[in-house]
């Protein structure tokens, strides 16, 4: 059974720092790619950053130079980290995890909750 499950979201002040994580479990086959999306109130789902299983990395414009996105891989199982640093309100939102794989599925986990105060 696949199961990603991501931690670290909270609250923070703007100015602040998160580390969000991903545990990407199960039998996934041919992995292409994880990545972080997010939902803001009122808002359709965004995508945030992607790494490639050869680790080439991509960020939307809105937060190039303040997140970084890392991961690793152990057995099944596949670790995906984003540092998130100079947060802002606009940040506000539900972190989503996902996993893409050469079959174009998408895996997902249920989210983290990631809130910056002005």
């Amino acid at each position: 059974q696949v199961q990603l499950v991501e931690s670290g979201g909270g609250l923070v002040q703007a100015g602040g720092s998160l580390r969000l994580s991903c545990a990407a479990s199960g039998s996934i086959p041919r992995r292409m790619s994880m990545g972080w999306y997010r939902q803001a109130p009122g808002k359709e789902r965004e995508w945030v950053a992607s790494i490639s299983v050869i680790g080439v990395t991509n960020y939307a414009d809105s937060v190039k130079g303040r997140f970084t996105i890392s991961r690793e891989s152990t057995g099944n199982t596949a670790y995906l980290e984003m540092e998130m640093n100079n947060l802002k309100p606009d940040d506000t939102g539900v972190y989503y995890c996902n996993e893409k794989t050469t079959y174009a599925t998408d895996y997902w986990g249920k989210g983290t909750l990631v809130t910056v105060s002005t």
